[in-house]
C-alpha cells in the first residue's frame, strides 16, 4: 500500500469513529434516544400512574365514597396505603393481587381530594 493511501485510510477511519461518537452524543442528548434501562423505568412509571388513576376511579365509584374519603382523611398519611389495600381498590379489574406501589400512589392522589 502506498503511503498516501495509508494516510487517507487512517483519516477515513478516524472520520467514521468521530462521526459515530458525535451522532451518539446528539442522539442521546437532543434526539430522544434512551437506553433500555431508562425506557423500562419510564414504562413502569407510566403503568403505575395509570393504575393509580384506576384505583382512584374505583374508590370514587363506591356509593359511600364521601364517607370513605373522610375516613381516609382521618388516617395518618403513612397508613392510608394499608387502608386502600384492605378495601381492595388498588387491585385492577381481573387481578387477584395488586401491583407494587399502586396503593401508595393511589393514596397520594386521593390525599389531594381530602378537604381539611
Amino acid at each position: 500500500m502506498k503511503p498516501e493511501t495509508a494516510g487517507k485510510m487512517k483519516f477515513g477511519v478516524w472520520g467514521i469513529v468521530c462521526g459515530a461518537v458525535v451522532a451518539m452524543i446528539i442522539g442521546f442528548a437532543w434526539g430522544g434516544w434512551t437506553t433500555s434501562g431508562t425506557t423500562k423505568a419510564m414504562t413502569e412509571k407510566a403503568v403505575l400512574a395509570s393504575q393509580a388513576a384506576i384505583c382512584v376511579a374505583q374508590f370514587m365509584g363506591q356509593p359511600n365514597h364521601e364517607e370513605k374519603l373522610k375516613e381516609l382523611g382521618e388516617i395518618d398519611s403513612w397508613k392510608r396505603a394499608e387502608f386502600i389495600e384492605k378495601e381492595g381498590w388498588d387491585k385492577m379489574p381481573g387481578q387477584k393481587k395488586a401491583g407494587d406501589g399502586v396503593s401508595q400512589a393511589c393514596a397520594e392522589e386521593l390525599g389531594l381530594l381530602i378537604k381539611k
